[in-house]
């Protein structure tokens, strides 16, 4: 059974690369060395669109590679261009980056050390394209890595939810671009979750899936596993620390864990492509002992239909993603697990064309 088929909507989907048929101008080359579990962000420098990928986990998916880099790349260009690493000791794992007015701003995340300990990372950064710089912003009120992030009304970045240190969080942590403050807005009600996906589209965002604690094992070792739930979020035009909640329809099939996801507003929408079912923590190999299998499949938030929809697979399966980027008329992955839970530095797209249902 293909997982969460919804519907019979279909788009062509493909890969997004320079030995591909697309345009000069759409043509992205793979990273300059592979890495997953990258933050993303896209901008606009010089009247053209800048990708940003940021720290994540390089080949050998052990605690010596978590990366500090940081890569940038122009619509046009040959190649990314390589920008200084992000100015902290150890490097990062699952933090979560997002563009306001032409800047980056770059969250959190966890170091591992040798033993396995995991500590959630309290350093928040902004980049400036144009001097090629960081500036250390406000800490978060509670340092968190695996959250979902997305702006809104070009000013505020939410943070929704997450893991802090030892176990998941609930809280809703709001940035302040232009007073370099934060603040804390309604707390999020379904199951406290790392690793989930989401995006927003006006005042309203999506948030599916993730991982969350589900117990202990016969030796009081917490067991995680994916939960499959859907959550739409309003946020008042008059407050944004206030948040109304509903629960969406759940979806067939298992939760899915390290979705690529974002809104998408010309389709009034919020996507979803890729992640895996079982449960891992960063090597991608699961809790559970077993090999974690990327996915294919790409679904959506209709809020026009209100109600989930289903599209055709991507052509290659993927997982480990910290977003979604809008590239032309494509939508792009940077990096992640592909099969064997091999690390990639390629860009995968999913051509958003025209829909045609039965």
């Amino acid at each position: 059974m293909q997982i969460r088929s919804l519907s019979n909507c279909m788009v062509l989907a493909l890969v997004l690369g320079c030995s591909g048929t697309l345009r000069a101008n759409e043509c992205v080359p793979a990273l300059p060395e592979p890495h997953s579990n990258n933050a993303v962000a896209i901008t606009t420098t010089d009247g053209q669109q800048t990708l940003f990928s940021f720290a994540g986990l390089r080949a050998g998916k052990t605690w010596r590679d978590t990366s500090r880099k940081a890569y940038m790349y122009k619509a046009g260009e040959a190649t990314w261009t390589v920008l200084p690493d992000i100015p902290v000791p150890e490097g990062r794992l699952a933090a979560t980056a997002e563009a306001v007015a032409g800047k980056i701003y770059y969250f959190g995340g966890y170091t591992v050390a040798e033993d396995g300990a995991e500590v959630s990372a309290p350093e928040n950064f902004v980049y400036d394209p144009a001097t090629r710089a960081y500036s250390r912003i406000a800490d978060m009120p509670t340092p968190t890595d695996d959250a979902v992030s997305f702006i809104y009304q070009d000013r505020y970045i939410y943070l929704v939810s997450g893991w802090h240190n030892t176990g998941n969080i609930r809280d809703v942590q709001v940035y302040d671009t232009q007073e370099n403050t934060w603040f804390l807005a309604t707390e999020y009600p379904g199951s406290p979750v790392f690793g989930h996906a989401g995006g927003i589209v006006g005042n309203r965002f999506v948030i599916a899936d993730g991982v969350a604690v589900v117990g202990e094992d016969d030796a009081g070792r917490r067991k995680f596993d994916t939960v499959n739930e859907g959550w739409m979020g309003t946020i008042s035009p008059d407050d944004p620390t206030q948040i109304t909640y509903r629960r969406l329809p759940q979806l067939p099939g298992r939760g899915h864990y390290r979705m690529g996801g974002e809104g998408d507003v010309d389709g009034n929408r919020v996507l979803f492509v890729g992640g895996t079912p079982n449960a891992y923590n960063y090597n991608g190999i699961g809790y559970n002992g077993e090999p974690s299998i990327p996915q294919k499949h790409v679904f959506a938030w209709d809020f026009t239909k209100d109600n989930w929809v289903a599209y055709k697979d991507k052509p290659i399966a993927s997982m480990d993603h910290r977003g979604l980027i809008k590239w032309g008329g494509d939508w792009i992955t940077v990096g992640g697990l592909t099969d064997g839970q091999m690390v990639t530095g390629d860009i995968l797209a999913w051509k958003a064309g025209n829909i045609t249902c039965d």
